[in-house]
């Protein structure tokens, strides 16, 4: 208290650590600064002066001080170590509860990681890529229209095919009744997305023609082809969208590039009627309503034989050509054919002609140039482009794109030849003789020179021979003698991710030296293998059957990184006339993996433990277009 007082009545000025002498300079000083202070409003706070509620915080800060000091002399040593050790023992309180807390979040861990990567997911996904359908009846070997779609947007190409049920099939032919139908069934497991009934038996199903829909479940249509109409129906519903009626259809539809000026792609097919072989006709057909553009344009064609196309080609300097013929290869400019057809002149874009094409007409007065020889009769005219027929076929603009800029294979079974023409100019790139070819070669990559090689196969004698030929050159980089199948199905080749192929083809059991196998018991075990360019000496069994296969085609999916290979076979059925049509799809990384393993060779190595590792981390993916 007294230091307190002494404080509140000290005298302004300079003073040292007791009451000392009076400084005048720091009076003045002073006596200014209690001028201004006094122009401060001094309110009291709880009721008191100011200067008395300093005094008042003043005296309580001392005596804090004096408990303070008071307090300091008054603990001992023991009771400072006291204070220490209450402290420890707080920290390891504190360390034991983060423990409680982090170990449990760790065991929470350590348990999602165990179920993520240790135990193995289910199955399902990859199940559902491997399925099988019984779709209707088969009678014969004709192999059924087929179309791969995604038409319900899940990312997945599914399926469309012709089917045929057939009612009293103990009765002839003539006298049964058949119900004709197209399926979309799902490629993620084979189940119905819809079905639409038909008159008239399929030629041709093919998608990815374009509506003009905002919608992308309802952007693309497919076209379907019978013997005297043409459907388009909307791809995800089957319904209907146009018909019409083109007279006796002998082709598949071919997408054009916009002849009318309304933003929609137009379509061309053939027709040959039935009393005149030789007056073969192509009829353009508008993509967005169906109707006839103009009249069908009549070649009167001298040959006769096999129908070749129609193709369409864009040359180097951005022509259009249609390449079509019976047994033999013609070509003509699709400005003509729209002249005709409307008596109009044709769009700017589509009036160009190639200058080199041109010089290839042997006479002005003829509108088609010849491109193969009357008396080499062709029996395939394909675009050298990796994919199947199925595919290549589809009317989306990537799949036309691809093939109308590309070489071509060409394959004469009379001479037996297959020759490889140059776009630019037609002459051939390479020729070879071969045997009797029944199917298309598949094209796809065998080696790294960007160029498609050929996988071919001739049968004689009970024989097999399996081929790959070098697209550049035409000379063989692979071949191996099997069984002889009895089968005349399409080979297929899958893109991986590596930028090579791996090429599908069906044989019997691979022989060791040439010999005549002609009597050969029935029923022959026919069996899916697989090749791939890295180990050219060992072939992967993907799957055996004792069914007649008709068709096949490959399905890819991004998503997965795989591909399915999808059949269709005839399955002869007890107590029944005919067989029924099984639809059947084989995920190709799944069948990889479990595959057997075939040596070409006495070799051993590879080791079978490297080829499985290899072969479980194949990847495919689908050709990719530069537009």
């Amino acid at each position: 208290m007294a230091a307190s007082l002494s404080r509140a009545l000290k005298l302004p000025g300079k003073k040292g650590s007791d009451l000392g002498e009076y400084d005048p300079l720091t009076q003045a000083d002073s006596e200014d600064e209690t001028e201004d202070d006094d122009l401060v409003l001094n309110y009291p706070r709880n009721g008191l002066n100011p200067a008395v509620a300093d005094l008042r915080g003043e005296e309580e800060l001392d005596e804090e001080e004096e408990l303070r000091e008071g307090a300091g002399h008054e603990v001992g040593p023991g009771r400072s170590q006291g204070g220490a050790a209450e402290e420890k023992a707080a920290r390891v309180r504190g360390a034991m509860r983060s423990a409680a807390f982090l170990l449990p979040l760790s065991c929470a861990a350590l348990l999602v990681l165990l179920c993520a990567f240790l135990i193995p997911c289910p199955q399902g996904a990859l199940l559902q890529m491997q399925w099988e359908r019984e779709l209707g009846d088969t009678a014969g070997v004709t192999s059924p229209p087929i179309a791969l779609w995604d038409v319900d947007g899940d990312g997945l190409e599914d399926v469309l095919i012709a089917v045929t049920n057939i009612s009293n099939d103990s009765q002839p032919m003539s006298a049964q009744s058949k119900e004709l139908s197209v399926w979309a069934l799902g490629g993620g497991g084979g189940q119905m997305l819809w079905r639409k009934s038909l008159r008239e038996p399929l030629i041709s199903v093919q998608c990815g023609l374009q509506t003009g829909s905002s919608d992308p479940l309802h952007s693309s249509a497919c076209v379907l082809i019978s013997s005297g109409h043409m459907i388009a129906i909307n791809a995800s519903t089957g319904w209907t969208l146009w018909t019409t009626a083109v007279g006796h259809v002998v082709s598949h539809a071919v997408l054009l590039p916009d002849l009318q000026g309304d933003a929609f792609p137009d379509l061309l097919i053939a027709t040959l009627p039935e009393d005149k072989v030789s007056d073969l006709a192509l009829v353009l057909i508008s993509g967005r309503s169906g109707a006839l553009i103009g009249r069908p344009v009549n070649f009167n064609l001298t040959a006769q034989g096999k129908l070749i196309g129609p193709l369409l080609h864009e040359t180097q300097t951005g022509a259009y050509y249609v390449m079509f013929g019976l047994g033999t290869v013609e070509a003509v400019s699709l400005s003509l054919i729209y002249s005709r057809a409307t008596g109009q002149t044709a769009a700017s874009r589509v009036r160009l002609k190639d200058p080199t094409w041109e010089r290839l007409r042997k006479s002005n007065s003829s509108s088609l140039i010849h491109i193969s020889s009357v008396s080499d009769p062709v029996d395939f005219l394909l675009s050298l482009v990796v994919g199947s027929c199925q595919r290549l076929r589809n009317l989306d603009g990537v799949s036309a794109l691809n093939c109308s800029r590309s070489d071509w294979i060409v394959l004469s079974n009379s001479s037996r030849r297959l020759s490889v023409l140059r776009a630019s100019d037609t002459r051939p790139i390479w020729s070879l003789s071969l045997a009797s070819i029944h199917t298309c070669p598949a094209a796809g990559h065998f080696n790294d020179d960007g160029v498609p090689d050929l996988l071919v196969h001739q049968s004689a004698n009970g024989v097999r021979k399996v081929q790959i030929m070098d697209g550049a050159r035409g000379r063989s980089l692979w071949e191996a003698e099997f069984v002889c199948p009895r089968l005349a199905v399409e080979d297929s080749s899958v893109l991986t991710a590596s930028g090579q192929s791996v090429f599908l083809f069906w044989a019997g059991d691979p022989l060791a030296q040439p010999q005549n196998v002609s009597k050969v018991a029935e029923p022959v075990l026919r069996k899916l293998f697989l090749l791939h360019p890295n180990y050219p000496t060992i072939l992967l069994e993907l799957s055996s059957t004792t069914d007649t296969v008709l068709s096949a085609a490959v399905s890819y999916q991004a998503q997965q990184k795989d591909a399915s290979y999808i059949s269709v076979s005839s399955r002869p059925s007890s107590g029944r006339a005919l067989g029924a049509q099984v639809l059947q799809t084989l995920s190709l990384r799944a069948a990889a993996a479990d595959a057997r393993i075939l040596r070409l060779t006495d070799a051993d190595k590879p080791s079978s433990f490297q080829l499985r590792k290899f072969f479980r981390r194949l990847a495919f993916r689908q050709e990719q277009v530069d537009c």
